[in-house]
């Protein structure tokens, strides 16, 4: 990026605020990040309606992709922390969790879209948020409000004395911070490798294209080189946060339908 004199400009955090296209001012107000959002979901949507649209016995192309891709939820997410049959029974929530904010976060890499739709607080904390209301209302209706807040607030075999500074733990860690960890941890994470990404390839083409000095264009190329190598571990960051969400969910279910945890 280009100054007007001639200096170069670091990414802002402002282009995660961008100006309204529609409603401004309104609580329905659009901009260019929300209809990136709109715009995954619709792909997401359209995936899965053509993967499963007429499903065969022996799945071939789209469908069989559809097919591993839930399958990766229900077998290595659902099933392998909730078990056979409440997997099955919190495998919409664990799936629609997985899937839409991989979308979200692919959506930084895309070209011409360039913008993960997760790293602004509204995805992340409205998908925390839900977490945190299944997670309570499974245990609350498998133990009973009374054991539910006993077996998180008083765990077995710590001396009674000790739960003077146990229980203040427990309930700052299990009803104040698991919303707020799951949060920040995929706002900030999909934040910190778009700033990042945009830092390279904006570099590299100030150095290459408009510094005005030839000495310096060995040096962009490497900046495009480092761009390009972190996008590739950007995509893996981007699958590791939606698999990390999705399964401390999970681990949070599980821990609320069983009193000892």
């Amino acid at each position: 990026m280009l100054a007007e004199g001639g200096e170069f400009h670091k990414p802002s955090i402002v282009e995660f605020f961008p100006s309204a296209l529609l409603f401004e001012g309104t609580p329905f107000q659009i901009d260019r990040i929300m209809l990136i959002r709109f715009l995954m979901t619709i792909v997401l949507v359209a995936f899965f309606l053509v993967a499963m649209r007429r499903p065969k016995l022996v799945p071939r192309g789209v469908q069989n992709l559809g097919e591993y891709a839930l399958d990766f939820v229900r077998i290595h997410i659902a099933e392998d922390i909730l078990g056979k049959e409440q997997g099955r029974r919190f495998l919409p929530l664990l799936t629609t969790f997985f899937f839409m904010i991989w979308a979200m976060n692919l959506s930084g890499v895309i070209p011409l879209l360039n913008m993960p739709s997760s790293a602004k607080i509204g995805v992340p904390l409205v998908l925390a948020l839900l977490s945190y209301v299944v997670f309570n209302y499974a245990g609350i209706k498998a133990q009973g409000l009374g054991p539910y807040l006993k077996s998180n607030l008083f765990p077995p075999g710590v001396p009674k004395p000790l739960y003077v500074l146990v229980t203040p733990i427990e309930f700052l860690s299990t009803f104040l911070l698991r919303p707020l960890t799951l949060t920040v941890r995929l706002m900030a994470n999909m934040l910190a490798g778009h700033m990042t990404l945009v830092l390279f390839f904006s570099a590299a083409w100030f150095l290459m294209f408009q510094a005005g000095n030839l000495l310096l264009a060995p040096v962009g190329a490497v900046s495009l080189a480092m761009g390009f190598a972190f996008t590739l571990f950007e995509l893996l960051v981007q699958f590791l946060q939606a698999y990390i969400f999705t399964l401390l969910t999970a681990i949070y279910i599980d821990g609320a339908l069983h009193a000892e945890h």
